[in-house]
């Protein structure tokens, strides 16, 4: 596969995922395209070796494998763990509201998006819904992705908001509301319900609920005079998801099991059946062993001698911003992954798990830069932390650097990118 194909690939993903749901549904689909066999997680599985499975749960976590061998306690596991959710909007239950001759929807924050990034753009919605079925334990699930632009936040105009340019604080609950259209009569009937109603072809009284969310609906693209940097929503961390994904159907493992991890609700702390704060793939890695025939002491020695690199992006220097970088650790477009380091333990990167990677790095040709945050400048974390010390596996977080992190639409360099992608691959090729 050439470079420029890995990227038009890259946008095809991200474009077709607009949603955690969709992001997994997309997930699974490169993957039975490419002999994996779906293993649902409430029935017993049979594992052979040189096979390929996976499995979800939620539809928005999946774990993928790969049995490279059978002796996992002596090569244990290779694990690249990433995240399917973004910062956004989630639509509340009875979204409509009418203030005038306007609908709007009534929303909630999703994470930490850059509230600003998501004024005046073209906006439309997409997730799950459930309906009703014959077992109320187990209600019917669909995916729904609208497409249209069925709505726009409009900004303020700066006569009426004479400060919006020195450092406005915007009220959720009032200045972040879609609006959907204009109507001079009362109207009673949700006509967000019967949107995606008409577009599952459902009656909307058998809809019970739905997790739907807001999505910009402008595609991905390269950008600059030389086409160098992507352009695109969800890069975080949809970019690490699709380099894993890519890192795993491309490899050619011949030693332990192969894992690839994405889980749901990173943004908003991980503590879900379907976050990293979930048992979800010590139960996956547990099984394995099991199915292997390996005892349960077998199955311990297999964690003490597995890695995971938990990748999700890191900052690149910001050329506008200068000051926000680390003064001697600066992450620079078209060097080459960045190797996060925290010493409050943010990250899990330390000596041992730095030397790793860096010398994966240099025994492939794989440039890389090392990440740190300022010392009065506070960072996020990721699925690394808790991954890491629920299993008591060594682990490294990297990724791939960009502008604009948790706004509506981020930029990165695509040389980084790619060497991420060559990375991880490189990683699961060990023998």
């Amino acid at each position: 596969m050439t470079n420029q194909q890995l990227i038009s690939d890259l946008f095809s993903f991200i474009d077709n995922s607009p949603s955690m749901f969709h992001t997994a549904e997309s997930i699974a689909k490169t993957l039975e395209e490419n002999d994996f066999t779906y293993l649902p997680n409430a029935t017993s599985w049979d594992l052979n070796k040189g096979n390929k499975y996976y499995t979800s749960t939620n539809n928005s976590a999946i774990i993928a494998f790969e049995i490279c061998s059978t002796n996992i306690e002596q090569t244990g596991f290779r694990i690249v763990g990433t995240h399917t959710d973004v910062p956004g909007f989630r639509i509340k239950s009875n979204p409509q509201m009418q203030t005038e001759s306007y609908i709007k929807l009534n929303t909630e924050v999703y994470g930490g998006p850059i509230l600003a990034t998501w004024f005046d753009r073209p906006l439309s919605c997409a997730g799950r819904v459930a309906l009703k079925s014959d077992n109320i334990l187990r209600p019917e699930r669909r995916l729904v992705n609208i497409e249209e632009p069925i709505m726009v936040i409009p900004s303020l105009a700066i006569h009426m908001n004479r400060n919006v340019n020195d450092g406005y604080k915007f009220n959720p609950q009032k200045e972040t509301l879609p609006i959907l259209t204009y109507c001079d009569d009362t109207i009673k009937e949700d006509m967000l319900l019967q949107i995606i109603a008409d577009k599952l072809q459902v009656n909307k009284d058998d809809i019970l609920d739905a997790d739907m969310f807001l999505y910009p609906t402008e595609k991905s693209c390269s950008i600059g005079v030389d086409k160098k940097f992507v352009s695109a929503p969800r890069l975080d961390d949809l970019s690490m998801t699709f380099g894993g994904l890519h890192a795993l159907i491309t490899s050619e493992g011949k030693a332990g099991v192969n894992v690839l991890v994405c889980y749901d609700n990173e943004e908003v702390g991980s503590c879900s059946k379907q976050g990293a704060n979930s048992p979800f793939l010590l139960h996956t890695l547990e099984r394995i062993t099991s199915l292997l025939n390996k005892t349960r002491e077998e199955y311990l020695v297999s964690l003490r001698n597995s890695f995971i690199i938990s990748a999700d992006v890191a900052h690149l220097h910001h050329p506008n911003f200068p000051e926000k970088s680390d003064p001697t650790n600066k992450v620079l477009p078209g060097k080459g992954p960045a190797i996060k380091v925290n010493s409050n333990c943010k990250y899990t990167t330390d000596s041992d798990s730095f030397a790793v990677f860096a010398n994966l790095c240099i025994q492939n040709g794989i440039p890389y830069q090392v990440f740190f945050n300022r010392s009065d400048q506070p960072g996020g974390s990721t699925i690394g932390p808790i991954t890491s010390s629920q299993l008591g596996i060594r682990s490294v977080d990297i990724g791939t650097p960009l502008l604009a992190m948790h706004s509506a639409r981020e930029l990165m360099a695509q040389d980084d990118f790619i060497h991420t992608c060559d990375a991880m691959r490189a990683f699961y090729n060990l023998d």
